[in-house]
């Protein structure tokens, strides 16, 4: 496809020239995409290079953070007497098939008779679709970008609508939300959220995963790839599914608190194994955002906290003490001898440490390492 072609050709010139700046690609790189692809409208042709810029800032991060990060891991493993690790560098991005990016000035949609009009190289033309059950809340609203995706031998319109703000009367109901490895989440209001099944399937796929590695053939890697998508929409699924029932578990107009787990990866001090295959293959940025954007519809706020010492102090007493987490789910205060489950009561203080944030008194301080430890482990 010529969006595919433009967008790869703006990438390599900005992957070449460590260019990130839309603008500036925009002028670099117009009428190279417009001679390479003459079938598409000139509209087309900068979507294809916004999308590319997206793409470029994200891969000059990563590569970034890439280079910063190996020579702390060489030091770690001279001081540990391992072998160097080898570098593996980004490489530029490209696409073998990429979303084309439709605006409103490139296709209409006419919710009544169930039609589209988008621009394609041959012209403008006119496609019947259909809405999805899941969907059809959202018939009528007025519609903003749209992907149009090919999947599976099928046409997919991933239409954006803009979703008018509800109607909510605001309520002073505070609810905490601790996010873990364990169990996926449990709230303040006594709400123990997710599913076993969940950690079984992750564990069939990692031992799956591990024989497929150990062959090597191409029949094998060939499985890998199917494989890490089909794990990817399946962790995506368990998102919206955890973030759906955070939500209902809420009345409508309350906050909702969470812990801020942004660069927990970096901060944890933990063991190799199957906590550490965990933790790094836990989407909570993306839980995060699934929370956001429904709680948005009930009329709710998302906030999130500093999630320092909420794992080890007394949510009675507010006596703080590593010791007084038992084991993963039991905990059991040092000092008035309080005890519940240990995710409870994590809630019930990140519920608390926001509503003395919110007072403006002092709240809990501490190493950020220390209580991640202990969210690791868990």
């Amino acid at each position: 496809m010529q969006f595919t072609v433009a967008y790869n050709h703006v990438c390599v010139y900005g992957w070449q020239h460590s260019e990130k700046n839309g603008v500036r690609l925009h002028h670099a790189t117009y009428y190279e995409t417009k001679s390479l692809c003459p079938g598409l409208v000139s509209d087309l042709l900068i979507q294809a290079r916004v999308k590319a810029t997206e793409t470029l800032r994200s891969a000059f991060t990563w590569k970034a953070k890439k280079e910063a990060s190996y020579p702390k891991k060489v030091a770690t493993a001279q001081k540990q007497g391992k072998p160097v690790p080898l570098f593996k560098p980004v490489r530029c991005p490209s696409s073998e098939q990429c979303a084309v990016r439709y605006n409103v000035h490139t296709y209409s949609l006419n919710w009544e008779t169930q039609t589209i009009r988008v621009s394609t190289t041959q012209g403008k033309m006119t496609l019947p679709f259909t809405v999805p059950h899941f969907s059809e809340r959202y018939r009528g609203c007025k519609i903003a970008t749209a992907d149009l995706i090919h999947r599976k031998g099928k046409w997919w319109l991933h239409v954006v609508v803009n979703v008018p703000e509800p109607v909510v009367q605001a309520n002073d109901t505070v609810v905490g939300v601790d996010l873990g490895l364990n169990r996926p989440a449990v709230t303040s209001n006594r709400h123990f959220l997710g599913s076993r099944h969940w950690k079984e399937v992750d564990r069939r796929t990692f031992r799956l995963r591990r024989k497929l590695q150990s062959k090597g053939t191409t029949s094998a890697k060939r499985h890998l790839k199917k494989l890490s998508r089909k794990q990817m929409l399946f962790h995506r699924d368990c998102d919206h599914v955890l973030s759906k029932r955070i939500v209902q578990s809420v009345p409508p107009g309350a906050t909702i608190v969470l812990e801020n787990l942004t660069n927990i990866r970096e901060g944890v001090r933990h063991r190799k194994g199957e906590g550490q295959r965990k933790l790094h293959s836990w989407s909570f940025a993306q839980l995060y955002g699934f929370i956001v954007y429904k709680g948005q519809e009930q009329g709710m706020v998302v906030e999130r906290i500093d999630p320092r010492h909420t794992s080890q102090t007394c949510s009675r007493c507010g006596h703080q003490a590593r010791n007084n987490r038992r084991s993963q789910s039991v905990f059991h205060c040092r000092s008035c001898g309080y005890q519940l489950n240990a995710d409870l009561n994590a809630a019930c203080n990140i519920r608390d440490k926001f509503c003395l944030a919110q007072g403006g008194r002092p709240v809990l301080s501490g190493s950020l390492s220390d209580v991640l430890s202990s969210q690791a482990s868990a």
